[in-house]
């Protein structure tokens, strides 16, 4: 099945302008199998990947000791105490184990 596709104008939900719909973007969708066409514009959808904590927003980080080594570390979750933390070069070493 061939599919042939072109630039199309849409207009996003959210700010109301219109934006243009790429031949590469929309040959992306389809290789990813996404049935749907983009309802928002690119800018307003980085602005809800940054607003909802995805894409390269800055994660909250907690404090932890290493259940191997006793280093001090920071995790990018809230430790609750009933499963080991690692810092980085020791979760490396127990995952290569697994």
């Amino acid at each position: 099945m061939s599919f042939s596709f072109a630039d199309k104008t849409l207009r996003c939900r959210e700010c109301d302008r219109d934006f243009v719909f790429t031949v590469g973007e929309q040959e992306f969708y389809a290789s990813r199998g996404f049935t749907n066409e983009p309802g928002r514009c690119p800018e307003c959808r980085a602005n809800r990947r940054i607003q909802s904590g995805e894409g390269g927003g800055r994660r909250e980080m907690y404090p932890a000791v290493c259940a191997e080594c006793g280093q001090q570390t920071q995790v990018p979750f809230l430790p609750r105490g009933d499963r080991p933390v690692y810092c980085s070069s020791c979760f490396d070493k127990v995952r290569s184990y697994q």
